[in-house]
């Protein structure tokens, strides 16, 4: 009744005072930045005795239920060895649990009953509901994080801070209109692999702009797209073809959103 999913590709740090102590906080984040995370993160440290490390040691599993999962956090206790972390995805109910397991840790002893799944259906799964993970769906320096949705997953806090960007961050969503979100598209034919430029254009039928793509894999994808238009007619252009698709608004949004 459960699907999981080694996600490929991700990567923890441990933040400790200590080599010889237990972690107070592990961070994810996309391996393919790994380096440079790591150098952003020495460099705010400044002089506390903070120890950052890669945790190489670890994997982390998407779990997402089926019917008949049962608790899975009662499982859980019967295999505390194995399994390190287990927490609901902080971003939406829809995206299930992350799980943090030793290295080549018995995912069936730790939920019986589960089925492991691969990386794809998990990316199937997060399009179908527009959730960006990684540095694909939020290039850096690109991605604004209001445009991203980030507020509806737990991803900023409007009562604390600083960060880069906050003023301008806290006075659009306190008093401005967001014009543009990422949301889920559904294409009319799957899409050609590895062909589709990085921010390829979306546009109406009269040839105008509504937004770029952003990731996807066969019939399904996330695009940032202007919320006046996502009601259209939309194609995206691929090598002078032009594939048609469909927006639509997730259900997990607040039911005040995409307006």
């Amino acid at each position: 009744g459960v699907c999981f999913s080694d996600l490929v590709g991700v990567t923890f740090f441990r933040l400790h005072e200590s080599p010889e102590e237990e972690p107070h906080i592990l961070l994810e984040c996309d391996s393919g930045v790994l380096d440079a995370i790591q150098n952003h993160l020495k460099l705010y440290k400044i002089r506390r005795k903070v120890n950052i490390a890669p945790c190489l040691d670890l994997s982390l599993w998407a779990v997402v239920p089926g019917e008949g999962a049962g608790n899975i956090a009662s499982s859980l206790a019967k295999c505390a060895d194995q399994a390190l972390v287990l927490t609901p995805d902080p971003r939406t109910e829809v995206m299930g649990w992350r799980l943090i397991t030793k290295k080549g840790a018995n995912l069936s002893e730790i939920i019986p009953g589960s089925h492991i799944g691969n990386i794809r259906d998990y990316h199937r799964h997060r399009y179908k509901q527009g959730i960006p993970e990684g540095v694909k769906d939020l290039p850096p320096g690109v991605a604004l994080p209001l445009e991203s949705n980030l507020a509806y997953m737990n991803g900023i806090s409007f009562t604390k801070g600083c960060y880069i960007g906050q003023e301008l961050t806290a006075r659009t969503h306190h008093m401005g209109v967001i014009r543009k979100r990422l949301l889920p598209v559904h294409f009319s034919t799957p899409l050609p692999k590895d062909s589709i430029p990085e921010g390829a254009e979306i546009l109406t039928e009269s040839g105008k702009s509504a937004g770029k793509f952003r990731a996807g894999g066969d019939e399904l994808g996330i695009a940032l797209l202007r919320l006046a238009n996502i009601n259209e007619p939309l194609c995206l252009n691929i090598a002078g073809d032009k594939v048609k698709l469909t927006a639509s608004i997730p259900e997990w949004w607040p039911k005040t959103a995409g307006k």
